[in-house]
């Protein structure tokens, strides 16, 4: 039985396995018969010309976890970003970990989707909001047939959040190979402001594929300020949908740090309904080995006077792989649009490679409309520039990769964030420098 089979298969036992008072029973009916006629995706689809599931479809997942893996804090300290205070949602094998998470209700909800699923208060919002922004396509309907589990947060009106908020999956290995398929909605009313950093950790050698699907739902004048670590092992493979549905006046950025895993596919779309909306992706990717890494981003601007702000690094060395396949859209309506699209590459190998296609659609007349990329090698003048100036070959290269990711960095708002994210790139690339960018 392949994996699609198997997961058809164990639709019916899981939602029997569901809470009876969960409320989107229907939707998640209507999703695996989405999944069943369209099946995964493969390279004949143009969204995945350059990336094939076959090598990580192989493998005989177990389907879902029915209980909490006990792991010790000390164990996984230091996949926090542990030195500033936060509100942490972490979940073991897919299941919530209440002595290693701090959530909070009242003013506002920062708690578990299972909760949100199943309880009367939430009602209103899950009906509103959830699935409601996410396209379905295969990958995001199977994650909502499986949905159970996952960060739900709720911002209301005027609420600046005070510290940031952890969402962290962990994976232990404990199955041969597994398959998770989290689920965060993230709702931020008028005038609130939030920042989230999302990990995926796998803590074994064994196969773990997480299919994850997370909507941001940003009122009038929200700020949503959303980071992605991905440093995980070379048999952890992560598939990532965000969806972000923007109104008037707000500003939604989501930065994306690959470094790690077999495969990394990034989803991520974002449509602006309002007017002077701004939205802005940005990403660093560093990966070796035979890794591989595809960010698939779209900005829909249906509306005048918006911006959108694109800017993707890669620096790929050995036999590893890099996509960016973006596109941005702009309808006949959305007049005095500004958007700006760029993706820079450096190829440290020559069986290292990159598949690099921005795209514009533009059905205005009036716009400013920028999209280019690049594709290249170190600056063997500036490197010689360096050396005759006594800096060692290794301590230049990094000094000249820091800079080359710098414009990216620069936009982090979490200090601490910063610094950690400042210091996995000094580990990929093998040097201790001492400076913050």
């Amino acid at each position: 039985m392949d994996l699609k089979d198997k997961l058809v298969s164990s639709f019916l036992a899981f939602e029997n396995g569901v809470d009876a008072n969960d409320c989107i029973h229907d939707i998640r009916n209507e999703a695996i018969k989405t999944f069943e006629n369209k099946g995964f995706p493969s390279k004949k689809e143009e969204a995945w010309k350059y990336t094939s599931l076959n090598a990580i479809l192989n493998h005989d997942y177990s389907v879902f976890s029915n209980k909490e893996h006990m792991v010790e804090y000390k164990d996984i300290k230091h996949y926090f970003i542990d030195d500033i205070e936060t509100f942490k949602i972490v979940f073991i094998d897919g299941v919530y970990s209440s002595h290693l998470s701090q959530t909070t209700h009242g003013p506002m909800d920062i708690c578990l989707m299972s909760a949100a699923l199943t309880k009367p208060k939430y009602k209103a919002v899950i009906e509103n909001y959830f699935n409601k922004v996410a396209v379905q396509d295969s990958l995001t309907s199977l994650n909502t047939a499986f949905t159970n589990e996952g960060a739900y947060i709720h911002i209301p009106k005027n609420k600046l959040v005070e510290k940031p908020i952890q969402i962290v999956y962990f994976s232990t290995g404990n199955e041969a190979a597994t398959i998770t398929q989290p689920r965060n909605l993230v709702v931020v009313d008028e005038n609130s402001h939030v920042q989230i950093i999302e990990r995926h950790q796998s803590l074994t050698d064994n196969a773990v594929l997480t299919n994850s699907v997370t909507e941001i739902f940003a009122d009038k004048r929200a700020i949503v300020d959303y980071y992605k670590i991905q440093n995980d092992n070379l048999n952890a493979s992560l598939i990532d949908n965000t969806f972000a549905n923007q109104h008037d006046n707000s500003i939604v950025s989501v930065h994306t740090f690959s470094f790690g895993g077999k495969l990394t596919r990034n989803n991520l779309n974002f449509f602006q309904n309002g007017e002077h909306i701004d939205s802005i992706l940005k990403g660093i990717t560093i990966i070796k080995d035979k890794q591989h890494v595809d960010h698939n981003t779209l900005v829909h601007h249906i509306e005048p006077n918006c911006e959108s702000h694109q800017d993707y690094k890669g620096i790929f060395s050995d036999r590893s792989t890099g996509v960016f396949n973006g596109k941005v859209i702009v309808e006949k309506e959305a007049q005095k649009t500004n958007a700006f699209q760029s993706n820079n590459n450096i190829l440290l190998s020559d069986k290292a490679s990159i598949n690099t296609k921005p795209q514009l659609e533009i059905f205005a007349d009036d716009v400013k409309c920028s999209h280019g990329c690049t594709i290249g090698q170190l600056d063997e003048s500036a490197m010689f520039y360096m050396r005759s100036r006594g800096i060692a070959e290794k301590e230049a290269k990094a000094l000249l990769m820091y800079a080359f990711s710098n414009n990216v960095l620069g936009s982090v708002k979490i200090k601490e964030l910063k610094n950690r994210i400042n210091n996995i790139i000094a580990t990929k690339l093998g040097v201790s420098i001492g400076f913050d960018i």
